[in-house]
């Protein structure tokens, strides 16, 4: 049985030109694409920085549509998400590693007006999320150690994605299951079998020589 969503490919900007963002995620629309996947670090929760809600904003004020999946690796993240939601975010999802109130924060994040969702890392079983899949729009399963790009794929992080996907469709729920980690065309075929709809790829989308047909390949899958 084919997942319950047509496939999504999710570019992330931290793969991009940082000196030429926007331009960067202008592509991402030029291409026909809806999603674009903002990975923000601390370097406490993961051992890296990248962007703040300034960048959100600034693509926002250059005339960026694009839905913005922002994906907070940070300690504690319940700080930041009022000004990621004002600085543009469409979707926001916090990993359940840290220790906060998971509950009140995804339902902030609603009151915010914004999607929710909740992230795993490689070393996190799918069942320190099970009591929050009614609450959340997207899981976002981590198939590399969150931190730095151009990792290899964890193929073992597939039974994590089968058996999320099988709770949804159990229990009748809507998330959407997203991989993020080594994804290209290969790696996403086999999450997309085990039940994966949204693919964050960074290096993989924007180092392609055919960008375009990069983008045909995954709506195919």
């Amino acid at each position: 049985m084919l997942p319950p969503y047509p496939p999504l490919l999710n570019p992330s900007l931290l793969a991009g030109d940082h000196a030429a963002l926007a331009a960067s995620a202008a592509r991402v629309s030029d291409l026909g694409l809806t999603w674009l996947h903002l990975d923000i670090m601390d370097g406490h929760f993961v051992p890296n920085l990248s962007f703040g809600p300034e960048t959100l904003h600034a693509l926002r004020k250059a005339g960026n549509k694009l839905f913005f999946d922002t994906h907070l690796m940070l300690e504690e993240p319940q700080r930041y998400i009022e000004a990621f939601a004002k600085a543009g975010s469409n979707l926001i999802s916090i990993h359940i590693e840290p220790g906060y109130d998971h509950r009140a924060t995804l339902a902030r994040i609603r009151e915010l007006g914004c999607q929710c969702g909740i992230v795993l890392n490689p070393g996190t079983g799918p069942e320190y999320i099970e009591g929050l899949l009614p609450l959340v729009d997207l899981v976002l399963v981590m198939t590399v150690q969150p931190g730095f790009g151009g990792q290899p794929f964890r193929r073992d992080m597939l039974g994590k994605i089968r058996q999320i996907d099988a709770w949804r469709r159990e229990r009748g729920l809507r998330y959407r299951l997203e991989v993020d980690g080594g994804v290209d065309l290969a790696t996403a075929t086999e999450c997309r079998a085990a039940g994966a709809d949204v693919f964050v790829a960074g290096t993989s989308f924007f180092r392609a020589p055919d960008q375009p047909g990069f983008v045909s390949a995954f709506a195919k899958l």
